[in-house]
């Protein structure tokens, strides 16, 4: 899993039929100090994600594994919203 925020949508007017319904969605790698660490990916909204949020996501043969992925040509998928995580005993509270 990795941490990302969502900047932007992608749209399709032709897109495999396995997709129709999924929203597809640009998340920007981020850093665990929230930092932007460069890099880009489109990923499938599996929990209604929405922008500028900090979100997980799994990328792989993982990205296959939720319900909304299942058996799908999906390299990336988002499947959580963060609220707040801990390191080190450092909080950072996102929601």
């Amino acid at each position: 899993m990795k941490l990302g925020r969502v900047v932007g949508t992608v749209w399709c007017t032709r897109k495999d039929a396995s997709l129709d319904s999924l929203k597809l969605l640009v998340v920007e790698n981020l850093s665990p100090a929230l930092e932007r660490e460069g890099g880009y990916v489109v990923a499938v909204d599996s929990v209604g994600a929405g922008l500028h949020e900090v979100v997980l996501y799994a990328s792989g043969s993982s990205a296959r594994l939720t319900p909304a992925t299942r058996d799908k040509p999906v390299d990336a998928v988002i499947m959580a919203i963060v609220d707040s995580f801990d390191i080190e005993g450092s909080v950072a509270r996102l929601a």
